[in-house]
């Protein structure tokens, strides 16, 4: 059944368009956010090493907590992602499905 889905007929349709556009956008959104997170932890430990050398709790750091953010971080995009694919991209792909004609 999957050799006879009219894929250029959902390419063409403007709802797809339109998604397509909406998940590109908020995924570049979400990669920039998390390049420009995640090079923060080098840059901050060469240019700001006194700040990331503070004693937060015994031998934890700033610089130590900094980086281990980076997994809350992760975990945080992942959650956001899902939850937005959950709530809008999933609804509008199974909206075209429904009233597209997809077989050819």
């Amino acid at each position: 059944m999957a050799s006879n889905i009219n894929w250029a007929a959902i390419d063409n349709d403007p709802r797809f368009q339109t998604l397509h556009k909406k998940k590109t956008t908020f995924l570049w959104s979400l990669m920039i956010f998390s390049v420009i997170y995640y090079f923060l932890l080098p840059i901050g430990a060469g240019y700001y090493p006194e700040l990331f050398k503070i004693k937060v709790w015994g031998p934890v750091n700033v610089g130590i907590l900094f980086a281990l953010s980076e997994f809350v971080v992760a975990w945080s995009i992942a959650f956001i992602y899902t939850r937005r694919a959950n709530r809008d991209f999933d609804e509008m792909a199974a909206e075209i499905v429904r009233d597209s004609n997809l077989i050819k």
